[in-house]
Order: C-alpha cells, then structure tokens, then sequence
C-alpha cells in the first residue's frame, strides 16, 4: 500500500500489516521456494518478504497504536482457533504468484469480525485500511511480465501441500512510506472466550 496524502508534521505515521504467521517448519518450506525463485527469476522481492497470510493493510498515527492494539486484542479473544489449509499456486495475471489458500472462509470471517476497529485504522479520508478479501500466501509479488510469464509457466503445473492451526495474529508496524522490514508490534491471541468476559474486558 503506497502512502498517499498525508501530511501531518510533528506526528509519527506508522505502516501496519495484520497478519497469520505460518508455524517455522512450514515457514522454512515455504521461504526455500521463495529463493529458489529468487535464484532462477532474477527477483529479489520474494527473498526480503517473509511468508504470512495478509489479513488488513493500513496506515495509522503512532499515538494511536495502544488503543488500536487493545480493540483487535479484545476481538482476538473472541475468535477460535482454526485450520489453514495450503495447497498448489495460483496468480493474479502480471504481477504476482502465490500459494493457495484452500480453507478461505474461517479467514474471511476473521477479516470481517475486524472491521469492528475499522475507525481506528482510519488515518484520513484518503487512507483508509485496506481488508484483504482473497486469501493468499505470497511467493513473489511486483513482477515484471516476463518474470511473471516465465514464473507462472513453471509454477502452474507445481504442487504444494501445508497446513497449520492459526492461534493468533501478529500485528506488524514500519514508518510510513519508509520499504524497511517490518517489526512485531504484538502477538493477538485467539482464545475463543465468550462474548460476555471479552465485554468485560473493554471496560477493565
């Protein structure tokens, strides 16, 4: 997501991603295809982007993070752990191959539950959050056609099989408009708790 029209000196304006982490071994498979396709197509995004499945893309003041954090926390608690299953490649035409995520619902849903805090991911009329609708892991993204055309040829007729328990989300953060990593800024739990003490949690 490309910054666009913020000007609000002396405030700190951070990038944030909400995101399902794959557990390290899966990771580890998943970040050896990323390489490989580093090495034979020549594109270097897919070695610095690290695998996860993009939940929300937004941008925000600083000074908001804390409140920000406890609304997605309390929304967190109320959702079960579920089952993400990966299988085989697919892409959006041009620019990006990606694994498939088979098992959309359960996600769609979560995205759906967090627009709850959409307000608070609202920096200004032009930059509000962006709510991924279409599940994806990412191998390779920001192609170029012939990196693209030569990639897909190959990874059209690949398989891939991997599946993990989501247990929680982690919310990533960088400076606006900045193409560093992105740091942790919490770990969100799915802990299934009723409706009732994840209440009682807002107002503690």
């Amino acid at each position: 997501m490309e910054p666009v029209n913020f000007h609000m000196p002396g405030y700190r304006v951070n990038e944030y991603l909400l995101v399902l982490n794959p557990p390290e071994d899966l990771w580890q498979k998943i970040m050896k295809i990323k390489n490989e396709f580093v090495d034979k197509y020549k594109n270097e995004i897919a070695r610095f982007t690290k695998p996860h499945i993009t939940l929300i893309n937004w941008l925000s003041l600083e000074l908001m993070e804390e409140r920000m954090i406890q609304r997605l926390q309390t929304i967190a608690m109320g959702i079960a752990p579920f089952k993400v299953e990966l299988k085989d490649y697919a892409s959006f035409p041009t620019h990006t191959i990606y694994i498939n995520v088979v098992s959309k619902v359960p996600i769609q849903s979560l995205v759906k539950e967090m627009k709850q805090a959409q307000r608070l991911m609202t920096l200004n009329r032009e930059n509000k959050p962006h709510f991924i609708e279409t599940p994806h892991l990412s191998i390779c993204r920001k192609l170029k056609p012939r990196q693209y055309e030569e990639g897909w040829l190959e990874f059209s007729h690949r398989q891939f099989t991997g599946r993990f328990i989501a247990d929680s989300m982690l919310l990533l953060k960088r400076p606006a408009g900045q193409k560093g990593k992105f740091q942790i800024a919490k770990r969100l739990d799915f802990q299934n708790l009723p409706v009732t003490t994840k209440q009682g949690n807002l107002f503690m």
